[in-house]
């Protein structure tokens, strides 16, 4: 029996409880919006997060980071650094997004790394072991595909990002659109090549069923991608990425039927006008799936500092109701993230989905604040280094040349003036 099915059926298993004291939400109305779909648990029973995490509606906005070998010479040992710098930096899922090496040992590895949810995106090992073994991605068979999705199931990943929304009548509609930047989701890009070479359907699209068999049996939950999502502005909203948003919201009601958790992944690179109605068109259309944003990345104009970008747009999806950030580094745009990138990748999504927490009215968000800016009167550094979104950044400033308030010393206005307002005789 899947998470699903035991929230529907009103099983408080132990899961349910911790999840809901983590996110300061009544057990039952966790459970009522699980049973509904508009919160899952990624909660794979052969990985069981030491960790685990809740993605939806009334929770607090989480946000997951990305790492994965590129090539045959890339070291899996550096992969794991990054995710200890993004697990140090605070995120609240990892994707495994390998594409070469020993995909399968990378993942194992990474697995038993991560007390976290542990995400991938199976065509990625399914067309790169084509290559290997066939010579071409294009020799792929739908059955290389499903054994790749069930080997990495069943060695514990907890959410599967899948274009199975894509389909040969969107590719016609995005030809017709005229778009910018064609198609920039590499899965998506894997996926219509094979079709048009092989003037077939899309696999995941059509044996959806067989994909939802896998998922139920290990507790995997579906993290499905558009395909068509926007690589820049002036593409946001375009008909073929609204058109495959309604077959996401079919794809999304046969998961539910089958009790199978889902969630929606999107949309890219999309103008700050536009962010809210994405959101709330993704949550009308998908009934109320949890929305898995990636940034969105709010202006083209800034290689090199996209983290920022992301985070804008992150913040203002985040306040209208999207759920998981996936986090954008600097590098993004111009080059391979390192280490230190994916750090500042995740700070930057943890700030920006705090504010988003802020806008929402999430549980302790304000009162987080509130008392950072008490320590803050009270010249309190310590209380600050503790406060800190960033802890060990705050730390190392204080620890180098440059003393606490050395600026502005016995000038310091929150001093000055707190002479004077200590002597009235009223309250805030």
């Amino acid at each position: 029996m899947t998470l699903m099915e035991m929230a529907q059926r009103g099983e408080e298993i132990p899961l349910f409880f911790l999840i809901a004291q983590n996110e300061r939400m009544n057990v039952q109305l966790l459970m009522e919006r699980v049973a509904k779909g508009q919160i899952v648990i990624p909660y794979n029973r052969h990985h069981e997060p030491a960790h685990p995490q809740g993605f939806g509606h009334g929770l607090s906005t989480k946000v997951s980071a990305s790492i994965g070998l590129a090539s045959d010479e890339d070291s899996l040992e550096e992969e794991l650094i990054k995710v200890d710098e993004a697990i140090r930096a605070g995120t609240n899922a990892i994707m495994d997004l390998s594409t070469a090496g020993d995909m399968d040992k990378a993942r194992r590895e990474i697995i038993k790394r991560v007390p976290l949810p542990l995400g991938t995106l199976p065509v990625y090992q399914a067309f790169a072991e084509a290559v290997q073994a066939k010579g071409s991605a294009l020799a792929l068979v739908p059955e290389d595909f499903f054994r790749v999705m069930e080997r990495q199931a069943a060695d514990g990943v907890d959410f599967m990002a899948l274009h199975s929304a894509l389909h040969s009548g969107l590719l016609k509609t995005a030809k017709n659109d005229q778009r910018v930047l064609n198609l920039v989701s590499r899965g998506g890009s894997l996926l219509m090549g094979w079709m048009l070479y092989h003037d077939q359907e899309n696999f995941l699209y059509t044996m959806f069923d067989r994909i939802l068999e896998i998922a139920k049996k290990y507790e995997v939950t579906l993290s499905l991608a558009d395909a068509m999502r926007p690589g820049a502005g002036a593409d946001s909203l375009c008909r073929s990425q609204a058109e495959e948003l309604v077959i996401l919201g079919e794809l999304v009601k046969r998961s539910r039927e089958a009790g199978v958790q889902i969630m929606i992944k999107g949309p890219g690179h999309t103008p700050p006008n536009q962010i809210a109605a994405t959101v709330k068109l993704e949550k009308q259309v998908c009934q109320g799936a949890p929305y898995f944003v990636f940034g969105p990345v709010s202006t083209d104009i800034a290689p090199g500092y996209d983290e920022i970008t992301a985070a804008i747009g992150g913040a203002m999806a985040g306040a209208a109701g999207a759920d998981i950030l996936c986090y954008v580094t600097p590098a993004e745009h111009i080059g391979y993230p390192d280490a230190q990138d994916v750090y500042r990748g995740v700070v930057a999504s943890r700030i920006a989905a705090h504010v988003a927490d802020l806008a929402k009215g999430y549980p302790g968000a304000e009162d987080w604040d509130l008392k950072m800016s008490q320590a803050r009167r009270d010249q309190n550094v310590e209380a600050q280094k503790t406060l800190a979104l960033d802890q060990e950044r705050l730390t190392d400033f204080h620890s180098s040349e440059k003393p606490f308030c050395h600026k502005c010393e016995k000038d310091c206005a929150m001093a000055v003036a707190g002479e004077f307002f200590q002597e009235l005789p009223w309250e805030c």
